[in-house]
């Protein structure tokens, strides 16, 4: 008997989720579970193996999610490759009926059909629940292909004892829906701790003009506030990205596209309002030119191009001063050449941060432009954590770790 999809709904609903489909005979109970999460208000994607559609057609899943069914690795020339677009767009992967020729795909690191390479470039959480013969489910290769997955930090959803296809009795049937539902949401809960919360995200360096084809800007590329970004999203936030540099589109944030700093601080005296944290990770440039010409510089007749600046607004300091600013964590950033921690520490209290994370851009290992960071996250308190050099995301995700119970 279905059960109802309303305990679902709640935690659930409005979330992305990509159940892949294997090829068991259990595969028509998964088409119950993706009607029920879908009338639940969830939005759900399917991809299927080619042993899939042997037990349930496309055309089903297609007609219960309202969605086209992912089944061809291969995207038509000019399209996103699915297995890297699906990867993106989840936030949560049920793998149900989970086979064991699938087990040892995913355990193994396999990419060669559409499903293990989906979730091999997957960026979120994925639940399997396995189904098999009891024989199969018993075997000691099946459990420690299990064993890795659990390693890999994939959570299992066992499967029941009882009567099962072959006619054979034992443990090996798909798991209840119940038991499904209840692991999404555990999964949901302790991997999306940032639900509810929203986030504004600076990102990249401004440009500021002289002409209209010339600027002023900086060498930073916006790699660590586009990490801030992608990882709080992954985390359940409502993320907005106010941005002047150029990265993949990320199906949970909202970006906000801006040149100079002067935008940049409109964009975010509109998009802080409410926020609970503010990732100031910007290369906010210090100064403009005092006048910018409304057509191209030439560059005959002039030896010489000699330009006025006048600076910039702190943007920190503007954003503070709004009403309800209070209410907002504000993490700022400190990218300095010498005397790292005192410059990170008065930054803190002349901005009114919360706190700041400090890198050494002299470091050419973690210099602009680079993939990886290194650091110290330093609290208005004095609290002070270290980091060492790590990808840019891990210390994303990192600072989101220290930062997530202090949110008002």
């Amino acid at each position: 008997m279905p059960i109802d999809p309303a305990p679902v709904a709640a935690l659930l609903r409005g979330r992305r989720l990509l159940v892949c489909v294997a090829g068991g005979i259990a595969a028509y109970k998964v088409a119950d579970l993706v009607s029920q999460l879908t009338q639940a208000g969830v939005d759900v994607r399917v991809a299927m193996t080619s042993s899939a559609r042997r037990f349930v057609g496309p055309a089903t899943f297609h007609g219960l999610s309202g969605r086209p069914v992912a089944t061809d690795l291969f995207a038509p020339e000019g399209s996103p490759e699915p297995h890297v677009e699906l990867g993106d767009w989840a936030q949560l992967i049920l793998v149900a009926p989970a086979t064991a020729n699938l087990i040892a795909r995913i355990a193994s690191g396999e990419s060669a059909d559409l499903v293990s390479a989906t979730i091999l470039a997957a960026r979120c959480p994925v639940v399997v629940a396995p189904a098999m013969n009891d024989a199969m489910w018993a075997k000691p290769v099946v459990q420690q292909n299990l064993v890795k997955l659990l390693e890999d930090g994939i959570t299992i959803v066992d499967p029941e004892s009882g009567r099962l296809a072959s006619g054979h009795s034992g443990a090996g049937r798909l798991a209840s829906a119940e038991a499904i539902f209840s692991a999404l949401e555990t999964v949901w809960r302790e991997t999306h701790d940032l639900a509810g919360r929203r986030v504004v995200v600076s990102a990249g360096g401004t440009r500021e003009p002289i002409d209209p084809v010339r600027f002023i800007s900086n060498y930073s590329s916006g790699k660590m506030g586009f990490a801030f970004a992608e990882a709080a999203a992954d985390r359940g936030a409502q993320v907005s990205l106010v941005t002047s540099a150029q990265h993949a589109d990320h199906a949970g944030v909202t970006k906000i596209a801006v040149e100079t700093a002067q935008d940049m601080l409109a964009a975010l005296q509109r998009e802080t309002v409410g926020a609970d944290l503010l990732v100031m990770a910007a290369a906010v440039a210090d100064y403009r030119p005092a006048e910018t010409y409304e057509k191209k510089v030439k560059r005959e007749g002039r030896e010489r191009l000699v330009l006025e600046l006048e600076q910039n607004p702190d943007l920190l300091a503007e954003l503070s001063h709004q009403p309800g600013a209070e209410a907002t964590f504000k993490l700022g950033f400190a990218a300095e050449d010498a005397d790292l921690q005192e410059r990170a520490e008065e930054k803190v209290r002349r901005k009114g941060l919360d706190a700041i994370v400090a890198n050494d851009i002299s470091r050419k290992d973690i210099a602009f432009g680079s993939d990886y960071n290194a650091g110290f996250l330093i609290f208005r308190t004095g609290e002070r954590h270290e980091f060492a050099r790590i990808t840019k995301r891990a210390l994303a995700d990192q600072v989101l770790d220290l930062v997530k119970d202090r949110l008002r």
